[in-house]
């Protein structure tokens, strides 16, 4: 069914303009529809789905644990996304808790105690053992190096093979995916993949989801990503779209337009 939404997603990427890494897999068939899926893009937030594997990884380990409190200090807090800039110093939030805010709010201040956290070497690690090998990561989030060693990028293709790890059980633990995949479906962030399709839980309370997704988004200046795992029914279907050069309310549109695709492709036939 991928194959015949070659020509739309195409069509609607060439009329939009800008550069498009594309990588859609259906994650039982293992049907894909690829783009540009091996051109490196900044990777913006969306370098927070291996820091939080990265996490994930040393609790599994033992090296700690997702209940462990950590005290937020006044040289963590970091402008952009997020609510914790905007909190007092020394406020305590456990690990846990500080991983949902760098998902579902995008916080970066909560992303940098996490790199802190675990380190670079461990994103580096997790990155590497869910496929990501045209990918890196270097810096913090809003701090910028004097002395700038290199860029956090990624490809479509790359988070398309952590997002198949995740989505199979297939780093870390089971458990480990479950949690971090319950996580991602919280996003706050709607505004592009999901943002033309209908309300998922209907009218009738308790009834299961016309749709789901967990994901992550990402923004800078000329860069809007969205990424994540789209179930609807019986299928569970890998999302990856990047964009560098267009404003971010244009390439949101394009995603909408792509998500709704999706949907009609393979949502519930009324």
């Amino acid at each position: 069914m991928l194959s015949g939404l070659f020509a739309p997603v195409s069509e609607l990427l060439e009329a939009a303009g800008g550069e498009w890494g594309v990588y859609l897999e259906d994650l039982q068939t293992n049907e894909k529809l690829a783009i540009n899926e091996n051109q490196r893009f900044y990777a913006a937030s969306v370098i927070k789905v291996p820091i939080m594997a990265a996490v994930f990884a040393e609790a599994y380990a033992g090296k700690l644990a997702l209940g462990d409190k950590l005290k937020l200090r006044q040289e963590d807090l970091v402008g952009g996304a997020g609510v914790l800039q905007h909190m007092t110093p020394g406020t305590e939030f456990t690990v846990y808790d500080l991983v949902t805010l760098m998902i579902i709010q995008s916080d970066n201040t909560a992303t940098n105690m996490m790199i802190d956290l675990v380190g670079a070497d461990s994103i580096r690690s997790i990155m590497r053992k869910t496929g990501m090998e045209n990918s890196s990561f270097y810096n913090k989030l809003m701090v910028v190096p004097a002395e700038l060693e290199g860029y956090n990028e990624i490809t479509a293709a790359d988070i398309a093979s952590h997002l198949r790890y995740l989505a199979t059980g297939k780093v870390i633990s089971y458990d480990s995916c479950l949690k971090m995949i319950a996580i991602l479906k919280q996003q706050q962030h709607r505004d592009r993949f999901p943002f033309l399709l209908p309300d998922p839980d209907g009218e009738i309370i308790g009834m299961v989801p016309k749709w789901e997704f967990a994901n992550k988004t990402g923004s800078v200046t000329k860069i809007t990503h969205d990424v994540g795992i789209f179930y609807t029914g019986p299928h569970a279907i890998s999302v990856s779209l990047l964009n560098k050069g267009l404003a971010q309310k244009d390439a949101a549109s394009v995603m909408a337009r792509i998500g709704r695709l999706l949907y009609d492709t393979y949502g519930p036939k009324a």
